[in-house]
């Protein structure tokens, strides 16, 4: 997957975080959060080391 596909995967997920925030759905943005910040982290370590 290419830098562009990994940007929009990782906003698409902070996005849908903050809609299920703002809809009161705080388990769906907790776990959409949390994913998007580790995927995020996952993606830049691997990145750093190649």
């Amino acid at each position: 997957m290419n830098d562009f596909k990994k940007d929009i995967l990782i906003g698409l997920m902070f996005i849908a975080g903050i809609w299920s925030f703002i809809s009161g759905e705080f388990v769906i943005s907790t776990v959409l959060f949390a994913g998007a910040a580790i995927y995020s982290n996952i993606v830049n370590r691997f990145s750093l080391k190649s």
